[in-house]
């Protein structure tokens, strides 16, 4: 005998976790596309060492993947999702900083990469908040 299969819970996100995944998953979206900017140099020979080129874009394939399901995560209520995307706004502000400072620094893209990674940080943040209040209410019998 099969167990009776469920329908599929639907969604109950508020707002900031709406905004929250919407975020990530543009960053998704913003990561994937510089793995598109990435092919025409590789394609062009514009690269000292070929390997290096193929891992780079990989990593960066990888990175829009798990950019896409952190925000799939995050509305469908997933820790995991949340935590994801609280690990990914740490390692863009650390870019940032990194484009901040330094012999080729160029302050304008440092801002440009942490002012939306400082919102997205916030909303993920506040959408945990509301998550651990939501599961710390007692269920109605």
């Amino acid at each position: 005998m099969q167990p009776e299969a469920t329908a599929p819970q639907p969604i109950e996100a508020n707002a900031t976790t709406w905004a929250a995944a919407i975020l990530v998953g543009l960053e998704g979206i913003a990561v994937a596309a510089l793995a598109g900017w990435m092919m025409p140099s590789l394609i062009a020979g514009d690269t000292t060492d070929l390997g290096t080129a193929w891992a780079l874009i990989l990593m960066t394939v990888i990175a829009a993947v798990a950019l896409f399901a952190f925000a799939i995560a995050i509305l469908r209520d997933h820790g995991w999702g949340r935590s994801g995307a609280i690990v990914a706004q740490l390692l863009i502000l650390a870019v940032a900083l990194g484009a901040a400072t330094g012999a080729y620094a160029h302050p304008l893209v440092a801002l440009a990469l942490a002012v939306p990674a400082v919102i997205t940080l916030i909303l993920v943040i506040a959408a945990a908040r509301a998550a651990g209040r939501r599961d710390a209410q007692p269920a109605d019998s």
